[in-house]
Parts: structure tokens; sequence; C-alpha cells
């Protein structure tokens, strides 16, 4: 089994793996005790714009998904915060946005978009050595940023109305938090692809959830969850000479059914007894 670890390009994706379940076990939780899940997907997408960009500049791709994924977070926050126009409306129109600009960017580039279809589905498989340095990074800022506002998160995730009462600034913090998920979707993008984002960012966090009520044992408990769930389906998309993105998912969304279905056949037992 360990066998097809020995290869530089699957040593390059297990840390991949391992960067990109730190990045969503942590910033996931927030995702999912918040809510907020459709506007993680609307940054996602809207990302796709900065891919285009960077291939119709001749740079990284995934520098310009990271400026589309920031400047589309801060949009869709400031714009549902300080505008009447409802927030899902808002999330709509920019994650269509990116995409179209996304879209005629790539047709305006010179030549042909190579590993486009890596950027829409993943392909954890091809991960350079400095892209782990990019996602190394990412990592870094995310962990700093929640341990210095870890409180202050807290308190805008379960009980907004009470931290701003509180005088905790929580449209800034609210802003930083949207950024982080910004961050995440970059540090995902070549892991599971923008259109598979939200799976991961939400199903560790969501299986977490029903084990403890912990955030801190939660976002450790997601991170393990989802290096778990990564390294599986990185193993079986190599064996079965499947798409490793897809495969990831697959084989995290039938562990979250399974344990749905299982608990509650335990339930069901229990209450006969």
């Amino acid at each position: 089994m360990f066998e097809v670890f020995q290869y530089q390009f699957m040593q390059n994706a297990l840390l991949a793996g391992l960067l990109a379940a730190i990045a969503c076990g942590i910033v996931g939780v927030y995702v999912v005790a918040k809510r907020i899940v459709f506007i993680s997907g609307g940054i996602a997408h809207a990302s796709f714009g900065g891919v285009g960009l960077g291939y119709f500049l001749g740079m990284s791709p995934v520098l310009g998904a990271t400026f589309f994924a920031l400047a589309s977070a801060l949009g869709m926050g400031l714009v549902s915060r300080r505008t009447s126009l409802p927030e899902d409306t808002t999330i709509g129109i920019l994650w269509a946005l990116g995409m179209a600009l996304g879209v005629i960017f790539i047709g305006l580039a010179p030549g042909y978009a190579p590993d486009l279809f890596s950027y829409l589905f993943g392909n954890i498989l091809t991960v350079p050595t400095s892209d782990l340095v990019f996602m190394l990074v990412l990592d870094i800022i995310i962990i700093a940023t929640v341990w210095l506002f870890y409180k202050e998160f807290l308190v805008i995730s379960f009980d907004e109305e009470y931290g701003r009462v509180a005088g905790v600034p929580t449209e800034i913090l609210y802003l930083v938090m949207l950024s982080l998920i910004a961050l995440t979707v970059v540090v995902l993008i070549r892991v599971v692809g923008i259109i598979l984002v939200i799976a991961l960012l939400t199903i560790p966090a969501a299986l977490a959830r029903q084990f403890t009520h912990s955030l801190k044992k939660m976002m450790l408990l997601a991170a393990g969850i989802g290096a778990l769930f990564t390294f599986g389906g990185l193993w079986l998309s190599f064996v079965l000479d499947l798409a490793s993105g897809a495969t990831i998912i697959l084989v995290s969304a039938t562990a979250f059914l399974a344990y749905f279905g299982l608990s509650r056949l335990w339930r069901r037992k229990q209450s006969r007894s």
C-alpha cells in the first residue's frame, strides 16, 4: 500500500494534502459554525477570474486566484454589510462575475491554457514544490491570524449581536474571517479544484462537530479527518487510476453519509432496547 508514496510526486501530493487539511480544518470550523458555506462557494468560484488573469498576464494562476479570492471576499462582505442588497444576491453576482472574467481572460490569453482542468477540478499529483511553499506560507498566515483573534472569532461565530454590543469590531473581524476563507480556497485549489472546494472545506468540519463542542478540539479533529480523507482519496485515485480531486471528495462524502447512516441505525436500535 505504501509503495506508491516512494515517488517524488506522491510525496509532494502528501505534503499538499496535509497543508490543505490544516487550512480546511481550522477555517472550515468557522464556515460551518457561522453557516457561511454559500459565501465560501462564491469566493471559490469568483477566484477563477484570477486563474484566467494569471494565464492572460503570463504569471502564476495561483497568485491571480489569491488576488481575486481576497477581493471577492472583501467585496461580498462590504456590500452585504453596508448596502441593502441581500447577501445571497451579492454572492451570486460576484460568483458569476468572477467566472465570466476567468473565461474572458483565458480566451484572450495567447496560446493554449495548460493545466486549466487542474484548477477547476484539482490535480494534487502535479503540485510543484513552489506551490507547496506558497501553501505553507498561507497556512502560517491562517494559523497566526486565528491564534491572535481566536476569542473574537468565537464571539462573531456564535453571537455576533452580543459582540457588537460588547464593543467588538464585528465588521472588521468578519472581513478578516472572509479573507481567511479566501486564503483557504487558494490552498485547496490545487488539491480538489475550484469546483470541489466547498466539500473539503465543510465535510471534515461538519463531521468533527458531531464529536465535540469545543472549537479548538473541533479544529484539530477536522484537520485530522481532512488529512485522512485526502490521503485515502489520494491512494485510492492512484490505485484505481481515477481523478484525484474527485476521489478525495467521494471518499469524504461517503464517510460522512456512512457516519450519519450508522448513527441513525444505532439510535433506532437504542430506542427499541
